[in-house]
């Protein structure tokens, strides 16, 4: 008879583990979040800081916060006259007729074959410019160029640096915020620079003084009340009596030259020569003090009128596209994290878990962190919760008599529970031990029937 083996038992195939998911929002949202900081803070930063290029920058007669409205009338009340000039020839002309001071807020609006003439004023006059770029300075043939540039405008005293300052007009004033970009002599150039404010203030001798400031706060309606801003403007400015301001309203057009009425070279301010300025004519003669030659383009009425975006025009437009793009990523994220609407729903469990497994994987969590205290917590505060329902103990029951009484059913003294169920955190995990196993025969003890034996008794 022929005996057939039976076919071999069959293990169940154990599920493979689901795939790890990915949580890629975990690096994307951060750096997201970065990203959008970052872009706040340069866009804050290029809206808080003044466009030099718009109109009415630093103008005498702009009431803006850009504008130079109160620097003109401090002037004036220290009895300076102020003559604004709406292009450099006037400007230049105006300075024949004494000392004078021209400033020139917008340096970056003249004309490059323009430049030229700032670097050849007469002697006993006063240049100031302010935020110059080195392009300028060389083209005005000024040895001077620019090196550290601040992120914003510091406030600081004029000796900060540990040099003394030798401009009597800054030490007058004192701590004012004019260090954000700094200058310094040219390389191969031997020439005394005066540095003020940490070379945020610098002056050229010579016939015609030449100071360059890096940082157009001192000068500007809403800074000038900071500090000793006004005192250094009006200083700066003040000191030869006569102020000849250059009010550009925009970028200059290319000179035109030509011949005058009397027969020598005249420059037009236009390159068609609409008006021209002979050498011999003054045109800023016959003022009050403040005058206005340079007369504005009249608009065509049916153009419309241009509006300037500084906010747009601040950045790249690759940056507005990168923007944009991390925006919509956020969104993206947004939608997909709270795909999920309504309170949470409690849902079953896709696997249950033995109470055994729970105990033994959440002692070995305590042995691995050495938290014997926070385990000999817990293992007293569960035996004191059976003791109080075997005993009819409420909970706020006094140490010494649940002692008393759990000494009564389980032996021993008072002193000797109290100890048990109250005593000290143990000190290894020996200790740990032994205090389990005797919370367990207490426990065991208390809450066994009086005709029975307990469990950890020898039968």
């Amino acid at each position: 008879m022929t005996r057939t083996a039976a076919p071999p038992a069959t293990t169940p195939a154990t599920p493979a583990a689901p795939p790890r998911r990915r949580r890629r929002h975990r690096v994307i949202v951060p750096l997201a979040l970065a990203a959008a900081l970052i872009a706040g803070t340069l866009v804050a930063h290029a809206r808080d800081q003044p466009d030099p290029t718009d109109r009415g920058f630093l103008s005498p007669t702009a009431t803006d916060d850009d504008g130079g409205s109160r620097l003109a009338g401090a002037l004036r009340g220290r009895g300076v006259t102020v003559q604004r000039e709406t292009d450099l020839l006037p400007a230049l002309l105006a300075l024949d007729s004494g000392p004078a001071t021209l400033f020139v807020p917008a340096p970056e609006l003249l004309h490059p074959d323009t430049v030229i003439a700032l670097g050849e004023l007469p002697a006993g006059r006063r240049l100031v410019l302010v935020d110059p770029s080195r392009r300028l300075l060389e083209a005005a043939e000024l040895p001077l160029v620019p090196t550290d540039r601040r992120w914003a405008t510091r406030a600081v005293a004029p000796g900060t640096d540990g040099r003394p300052c030798p401009l009597p007009e800054a030490a007058r004033a004192g701590t004012a915020a004019a260090q954000r970009q700094r200058y310094a002599a040219a390389p191969g150039r031997p020439v005394a620079v005066d540095r003020c404010y940490s070379a945020g203030l610098v002056r050229l001798g010579g016939p015609a003084e030449v100071v360059v400031i890096g940082a157009s706060d001192p000068f500007r309606n809403d800074r000038i009340g900071e500090h000793g801003n006004e005192a250094l403007a009006t200083g700066l400015l003040g000191v030869h009596g006569r102020v000849v301001w250059l009010d550009l309203d925009g970028p200059a057009p290319a000179p035109s030259f030509g011949t005058g009425s009397s027969g020598e070279p005249g420059w037009s301010p236009t390159p068609g020569g609409s008006t021209e300025y002979d050498d011999g004519s003054d045109p800023t003669s016959g003022g009050s003090g403040e005058s206005d030659s340079g007369q504005d383009a009249e608009q065509d009425p049916a153009a419309p009128p241009e509006q300037d975006h500084p906010l747009l025009d601040a950045f790249p437009p690759w940056f507005w596209a990168l923007l944009a793009q991390l925006a919509l990523a956020a969104l993206l994220v947004a939608l997909w994290r709270g795909r999920r609407l309504g309170p949470p729903v409690a849902e079953p469990l896709p696997v249950q878990v033995r109470a055994a497994e729970t105990v033994l994987g959440r002692g070995r969590l305590y042995q691995r962190a050495r938290a014997r205290g926070p385990a000999a917590a817990t293992l007293r505060a569960a035996t004191l919760d059976r003791l109080r329902n075997r005993l009819n103990l409420p909970a706020d029951t006094p140490h010494g008599e649940v002692a008393a009484r759990v000494a009564e059913q389980a032996g021993g003294t008072p002193e000797q529970v109290r100890e048990l169920l109250y005593g000290a955190e143990p000190e290894s995990d020996a200790e740990l031990l032994e205090l389990a196993r005797s919370l367990d025969r207490m426990t065991r003890t208390v809450a066994a029937p009086p005709d029975r034996p307990t469990e950890g008794d020898h039968r």
